[in-house]
């Protein structure tokens, strides 16, 4: 239900746990277990189980439920940016051009010397068009 707003909340570097499969009561016992606050858009699961820490948000634009998270729990939103694998979670490195020259396209190759790879999934991240839109994005939402 959540899983675009996760993927925001990644690129702002924050530690994001989301996975589609699990069910009400994994889901609130991993946030107990993992310290983790509970985000959802399930007034009923938030009633019933009653998680520690949990925001109910309402849905719709994963980017408006980026901003009221920031919000609510006044997380820094000028923070760097595109530090986690927005697939996996994971924090991504820095790698040598060489080490993805096989992944990348190669337009992309030639103009560009900065890559990072997630050591977890293997997706090869740059600054490119998209990145630079969701920078666009992320400033008028939060920063503007």
């Amino acid at each position: 239900m959540l899983g675009r707003l996760a993927r925001w909340l990644r690129v702002l570097g924050y530690d994001t746990s989301w996975d589609a499969r699990i069910d009400d009561e994994e889901l609130v016992g991993r946030a107990l277990r993992e310290d983790r606050v509970l985000l959802t858009c399930d007034r009923k699961l938030a009633a019933e189980r009653r998680p520690s820490r949990c925001l109910v948000l309402s849905p719709g634009d994963p980017l408006e439920q980026l901003r009221l998270v920031v919000e609510h729990f006044a997380l820094d939103a000028q923070r760097p940016l595109f530090l986690r694998c927005t697939r996996c979670n994971a924090p991504v490195q820095e790698v040598e051009k060489r080490a993805v020259a096989d992944r990348v396209p190669e337009r992309t190759l030639r103009e560009l010397d900065r890559f990072t790879l997630c050591p977890r999934c293997g997706r090869v991240y740059w600054e490119g068009s998209h990145t630079r839109r969701m920078r666009r994005a992320l400033d008028r939402m939060l920063r503007g």
